[in-house]
């Protein structure tokens, strides 16, 4: 399970619907649907808001936004909740790790993007930078 922390925009095609598909996922086990991925450490972020399924629901709703730009059709009825979510945090630590991650995804299946990856990539619009190495609930 992948649920970036990076804007949607720079995401390929590939990337942009894994991680719808994967977020909804995660929604699913936050909101008690499923027992599967419980323990997932890409989850912890999303553990610590006052309300997970909104937040959830607020990062699925900027991936459909993104989709709608491109021209996709996310079904946004799957979406268990858009109410306003408190922002989360995100560390530079970790932007510049899926940076990384990202750009040797780009190298094997979209090596044409690669050349237009900036250096520094801005947050998801839910995500806040402060300060920090990677994220403990990283895995590398």
């Amino acid at each position: 399970m992948r649920i970036w922390s990076v804007h949607p925009r720079y995401l390929d095609r590939q990337a942009l619907i894994a991680g719808w598909r994967e977020t909804l996922l995660a929604q699913a086990v936050l909101a008690g649907r499923t027992k599967g991925y419980r323990n997932h450490p890409q989850l912890d972020r999303f553990r610590t808001a006052d309300d997970p399924v909104a937040t959830v629901g607020a990062y699925l709703a900027r991936l459909a936004d993104e989709a709608d730009a491109r021209g996709y059709r996310f079904d946004r009825s799957r979406i268990d909740r858009t109410d306003p979510a408190d922002a989360l945090s995100v560390t530079e630590g970790q932007l510049v790790f899926e940076r990384g991650h990202l750009a040797a995804k780009f190298a094997v299946r979209s090596p044409d993007l690669l050349p237009a990856l900036p250096q520094r990539l801005e947050p998801h619009p839910l995500f806040t930078v402060v300060p920090g190495d990677i994220e403990d609930w990283e895995r590398p």
